[in-house]
């Protein structure tokens, strides 16, 4: 199925909505029936019957089938956040007593389920350096379910071997997991290496407007329907109709997009490895970066989001870096990219927190999204604001 297909097309019956070029928001939140065989058979299967937005909806039906496309499986399921639906996937696969392998360095919030939350209900997790796949598998006990994935995470980037951990879980018999948000389905496609189950926080590029929080699960019919009549339906972690129509929206531009973010930050990442004040760029497809060849395999992108150390001996001088690049108006400070906008996230931000321990990554660290700006603009604020590094 071709991409332009999926991405303007695929779910869209434009003669049912009198010939509407974008499809109606169904802003509705129950559904009428006019016989009792019908309404027998929409509550026997949610999945499939429009009965309440809770469960189904139209608008929302549209955007969970273009994303199963983009990722190549044969469902998808859309929540209220990526952490939304990274809970729902992972508490689908186990039960009490069970066992998770999860990379070292995934998204804070999936650290936080994994050690605060499930350990509540007896579900334990090890942490391994993903990196290896003899420590992945060192690490897996009886009663391990899940092997949970994260290539590459979203600020030193560490990458997977997935179909070595693909071929790892189905030997052991595992369900695999991966948040794939870092590289799109433009740029990875998880599932099609032999992963089961694929999560983003489609809140970064899939939406790509800063103006919509969203999560999607994307697997198997069985898996995707194992997690609505349980998980999904239990929980609630709905996404708006209004909100799918957003996201529906983003996905016109998403190669576009992509495409853009990551030539400019491939520019952007090569120039600041070249500079002086600069001690180390982490991107994982520069030929610099450890897994490079692994990353190259994989991706065919990596869009906008990297990572630089800088040869700086005070944290005051980061802090003046950073400023300068905010009063430059050409970078914002914030945490969720993917969108139009470049950002840059010091590390140093993370120290001297009231009541909270110091990051463990140094603050010579920036991590930046290199957005839809003109490359040449933002360098222009980059090399200003190098001169403040000491």
């Amino acid at each position: 199925m071709h991409l332009s297909y999926i991405l303007n097309h695929l779910g869209e019956d434009r003669e049912r909505y009198f010939g509407a070029v974008s499809p109606p928001i169904i802003q509705s939140s129950n559904f009428a029936y006019d016989r009792l065989d019908d309404f027998r058979k929409a509550f026997a299967s949610e999945f499939d019957a429009h009965l309440y937005t809770r469960g189904n909806n139209p608008t929302v039906r549209i955007l969970r089938s273009k994303l199963a496309a983009l990722e190549g499986t044969e469902e998808a399921l859309v929540c209220a956040s990526g952490s939304g639906a990274i809970a729902a996937a992972v508490m689908s696969q186990v039960n009490q007593g069970d066992h998770i392998v999860c990379v070292n360095a995934p998204y804070s919030w999936t650290k936080i389920l994994m050690t605060n939350y499930l350990p509540r209900f007896g579900v334990t997790t090890t942490f391994v350096d993903g990196r290896s796949v003899a420590e992945i598998e060192a690490a897996i006990q009886d009663n391990t379910k899940v092997l949970y994935l994260e290539s590459p995470n979203s600020l030193t980037f560490q990458c997977q071997d997935l179909e070595a951990c693909a071929a790892l879980a189905k030997k052991h018999g595992l369900v695999s997991i991966i948040d794939n948000s870092y590289a799109s389905p433009i740029f990875q496609q998880p599932h099609r290496m032999g992963i089961d189950i694929v999560v983003h926080s489609g809140t970064k590029y899939l939406n790509g407007h800063s103006d919509v929080v969203v999560g999607v699960i994307c697997g198997s019919q069985a898996k995707i329907r194992q997690i609505f009549e349980q998980e999904f339906m239990t929980l609630g972690p709905i996404i708006s109709p209004n909100d799918a129509a957003l996201v529906i929206r983003g996905l016109r531009t998403l190669e576009l997009r992509l495409q853009q973010s990551n030539t400019s930050a491939q520019l952007i990442a090569q120039r600041l490895e070249a500079h002086p004040k600069v001690k180390q760029v982490l991107h994982p497809l520069l030929p610099s970066f450890p897994q490079y060849e692994l990353a190259k395999r994989q991706m065919s992108g990596s869009g906008g989001l990297f990572s630089a150390h800088f040869n700086a001996t005070t944290a005051e001088s980061m802090e003046a870096f950073t400023h300068a690049l905010l009063e430059s108006k050409r970078f914002t400070m914030a945490v969720s990219w993917g969108g139009h906008e470049s950002l840059a996230l010091p590390t140093v931000a993370f120290y001297n927190i009231p009541g909270r321990p110091d990051s463990p990554i140094p603050w010579t660290m920036v991590r930046f999204y290199i957005g839809l700006e003109d490359p040449e603009w933002i360098w222009e604020a980059l090399e200003e604001a190098m001169e403040l590094v000491k």
